[in-house]
């Protein structure tokens, strides 16, 4: 006021003074020559020095008699602390479509090559590395793979009865893997938890098995017959017989396991992302395992299977035909037991069906929590720094099973994740559950770890709110719907009191829901807000805008740019704002110069009001509509039986005012598009397997018959999902969709060789009972080698097992029924609605 100069008008007069100008180009003495005004200033004292004002006297008014020129700083939004001391923390942002270990690798580089150049003190230490994760993930799924190929070839060589014949079957093994990797770096695929985790080495083969058995069994018979070794002609031409036999029904079967998987490249959004690459990977190892089956393991068998080869079962093989021709006939002789003990089995299973529950995918075990720690409603940014360094070294001191922690406070520099500075994002790392002390008291497990995390954080302050999750989990159930947590409760309306309002009271209802862990608001209380109201008339009473007094505001309070100094690669802002502590009085913020007219000025108190209130910070929205949010973790698995269950309560207890809309986000909403999607695209594959099966047999009561093989399966899986408590999932529909098309294969076997033998001319019950016994070992071998391969992922406990599980339990508890019921219901269907004695032989 004494200078008779506001604020903005003091950061122009700086601006005036720190820019470069150009001038264009001349022509001087045959030379071509740049010009360029040099004005701008270097450093503060350049600054202090810039002229104001000229008046009478000799020296004029300085930017030094007005203000004091310094270095500062931005106004801090965020902090970052790493194991109760302050530090920085810089995050790395992929680009999207980007292999995140390889970027991860590429990083890691460049900090060795960044810290050989760091000054000395100064130290880049990782604290969090995505791909230590996927390694562990990749580590389990090769384990995975690994064991299972051994347990196939286990079995190969324990039902085949022949070692040669058995490496020949697992020698499509390793070559089918490697046309699925080549084709899966062809078209873009990464080998990852979802790509490689749902192949199994037993259901690839099954064609291949198939094919190489028949061709043993024809051969041994070719050779008994005439009492002598084959030579290599009659070896090849029984090797081509017996080719063609099971060619035919092998190669659509095949054809059908490789078709069931379109249903996933039909999933859109997040969950089409995740099981595209798995879909993919298995269709490519199929189709080359299929090529395998028709061009070379014939071409092997007929080089390979030389001198005498027995026709005699083993042990193991005599021992199941001893056990099953009694079944088989027994079955046969009372068909209506048979096939109502197969209906009662069918209206059993949905029973256990019903009370599966759902979830979107199982959670993954990241070796990591995150603690999202939610302070006090209006603490400032100095404080929630003290007490995240406060809360750090209290949880290490307490807890030996802890390794390290970081917390991010608040916004960073480049808000890619803004937070007010009363929330925290608590990075808690912890040591190998083998490392824990064993005394009495501690915590066995990381859910009991994350109790007595909470507990002991309750202590800091019962003010605290505190939500659990894991660092990838947090920041994907972000991206998914905008709140943190694995399951959201969104209240949509016009009224923020009423959206409180509301929020409060379902809150209550879900914390006394027992399956409920944790459930916080998603901003709670309002922010405190100072706030200056113009008064209109006094403005009009000095002909005064409104302009200008948010110009006096803005630029003392939050600053005006005046331009930058730059000093080598360095660029700093200069700002014109009120020091730190004017800013925080609201009397000398009165004292500020508001220009009236050319000349005069008025101090701000005269023309605005203060005013000290709450209001909603931050207002957020869902397509465009205000909403609040409540944040819950759950203690079960079952997603959509909670959320049933949450959403009847709601409706029962809330009153809700018109045009207020209560809806459950997070992983619950994509599981029912998921859901909904496959319910449309299941049927219409199912149709087209009903189509290639009609193809291959020319009959629609032939297809229906080996279609029973598809619920038959869908029992077992069921029941093992159930035995196991797991409920369902996409990954387990991924199980169920693979089980429908193994299912199919083993009918297309067993029918295709009935027909055969009718077609010689045996009766129909002959012909049952002969082909029955001669396709056991096949049957019995493409449901164990397809079973045990997934055992592996069945027992896996290692990073990523989560994910497989549900996939592996439902394929073995689904081949175990399949297998069962379609020795014996198959075979007593086939022999009902099949009445001609015999078919004629194609001519």
């Amino acid at each position: 006021m004494a200078v008779n100069m506001t604020f903005s008008e003091l950061a122009e007069l700086v601006a005036q003074n720190v820019e470069n100008a150009g001038g264009g180009i001349i022509s001087r003495g045959g030379q071509q020559l740049t010009i360029r005004a040099v004005s701008r200033v270097n450093n503060t004292e350049e600054i202090g020095n810039l002229p104001l004002k000229f008046g009478s006297g000799v020296k004029p008014l300085l930017v030094k008699d007005v203000a004091e020129v310094k270095l500062g700083t931005k106004f801090r939004t965020g902090a970052a602390t790493l194991s109760g001391k302050e530090t920085v923390i810089g995050t790395t942002m992929m680009l999207a479509g980007q292999n995140s270990r390889e970027v991860g690798q590429r990083v890691k580089a460049r900090i060795k090559e960044i810290q050989s150049k760091l000054p000395d003190g100064v130290e880049l230490v990782i604290q969090y590395d995505r791909s230590l994760l996927i390694d562990r993930t990749i580590q389990t799924v090769g384990k995975n793979l690994f064991e299972g190929a051994i347990l196939v070839v286990v079995i190969l060589l324990l039902l085949l009865g022949n070692w040669r014949a058995a490496l020949i079957v697992a020698l499509a093994i390793p070559l089918s893997f490697l046309f699925a990797l080549v084709g899966m770096q062809r078209f873009g695929i990464s080998g990852n938890l979802m790509s490689l985790g749902a192949i199994d080495f037993g259901l690839i083969i099954d064609g291949a098995v198939v094919i190489v058995e028949n061709i043993v069994r024809q051969m041994a018979q070719r050779q008994h017959h005439l009492g002598r070794a084959l030579t290599d002609e009659e070896r090849a031409q029984v090797v081509l017989s017996a080719s063609k036999q099971v060619g035919s029904p092998m190669f659509f079967g095949v054809l059908i396991i490789t078709v069931v998987y379109i249903p996933i490249l039909a999933l859109t959004g997040i969950e089409g992302k995740m099981f595209h690459p798995m879909a993919l990977a298995v269709m490519l190892a199929l189709a080359g395992a299929l090529l395998l089956t028709i061009t070379l393991m014939p071409v092997l068998c007929s080089f390979l299977l030389r001198g005498k080869i027995s026709e005699e079962d083993n042990f193991l093989m005599r021992l199941a035909k001893k056990l099953y021709a009694p079944a088989l006939n027994v079955s046969l002789q009372h068909r209506w037991p048979v096939v109502l003990g197969a209906v009662a089995l069918l209206a059993v299973t949905v029973w256990p069906a019903r009370r599966l529950g759902a979830e979107f995918i199982p959670k993954l075990d990241e070796g990591s929590i995150t603690a999202m720690l939610y302070k006090p409603v209006g603490m400032s940014m100095e404080e929630s720094l003290r007490t995240d360094i406060e809360v750090e070294n209290k949880l290490l001191k307490e807890f030996p099973e802890l390794t390290r922690i970081f917390s991010r406070i608040g916004t960073s520099e480049i808000a890619s994740d803004p937070m007010p500075p009363n929330e925290s994002d608590v990075y808690i790392f912890y040591k190998p559950l083998a490392d824990w002390p064993k005394t009495p008291g501690r915590p066995t497990s990381k859910a009991a770890l994350r109790e007595q995390l909470e507990a002991s954080l309750k202590q800091v302050n019962t003010n605290y709110s505190i939500l659990f999750a894991q660092p990838i989990e947090m920041r994907f159930n972000e991206m998914l719907e905008g709140t943190k947590a694995e399951l959201s409760v969104k209240i949509f309306g016009d009224d923020y009191d009423v959206l409180e309002k509301l929020a409060e009271q379902i809150k209550g209802i879900i914390q006394k829901m027992p399956d409920t862990a944790q459930v916080e608001y998603e901003t709670e209380g309002r922010t405190p807000q100072l706030q200056i109201n113009a008064k209109r008339d006094v403005l009009q009473k000095y002909a005064l805008q409104a302009g200008e007094v948010n110009k006096a505001i803005n630029a003392a309070l939050a600053g005006q740019a005046a331009g930058k100094i730059i000093e080598g690669n360095k660029r700093r802002s200069i700002v014109v704002r009120m020091p730190e502590e004017l800013r925080a009085d609201d009397e000398q913020i009165k004292k500020l110069p508001v220009r009236v007219g050319e000349t005069g000025l008025l101090p701000l108190g005269q023309v605005v009001e203060f005013q000290t209130l709450k209001t909603v910070e931050p207002i957020l929205r869902d397509a465009g509509q205000r909403r609040a949010a409540l944040m819950v973790n759950l203690k079960t698995r079952d997603m959509e039986g909670y959320v049933g269950r949450a959403e009847a309560l709601i409706n029962q207890q809330v009153k809700r005012p018109e045009n207020y809309i209560v809806e459950f986000g997070g992983q619950f909403e994509h599981l029912q598009e998921a859901r909904a999607r496959l319910f449309v695209v299941v049927p219409a594959t199912l149709l087209l397997i009903f189509v290639l099966v009609f193809i291959s047999f020319g009959s629609v009561r032939q297809t229906l018959i080996i279609y029973t093989g598809v619920p038959l399966a869908a029992t077992g899986g069921v029941f093992g999902l159930w035995l196991c408590g797991m409920p369902f999932s996409i990954s387990a529909a991924v199980g169920f969709i693979a089980l429908s098309g193994v299912a199919v294969l083993d009918g297309l076997v067993m029918l295709s060789y009935f027909n055969q033998l009718r077609e010689e001319g045996k009766s129909v019950r002959d012909a049952v009972v002969e082909g029955s016994l001669t396709r056991l070992r096949p049957v019995l071998m493409t449901a164990l080698v397809a079973s045990f391969g997934f055992v592996p992922m069945a027992l896996a406990t290692g990073a990523g097992a989560e994910v497989q599980k549900p996939l592996a339990i439902v394929v073995i508890g689904g081949l175990i029924s399949s297998m069962f019921l379609k020795l014996v219901l198959l075979p007593v269907l086939y022999e009902w609605f099949e009445k001609k004695p015999a078919l004629a032989r194609p001519t």
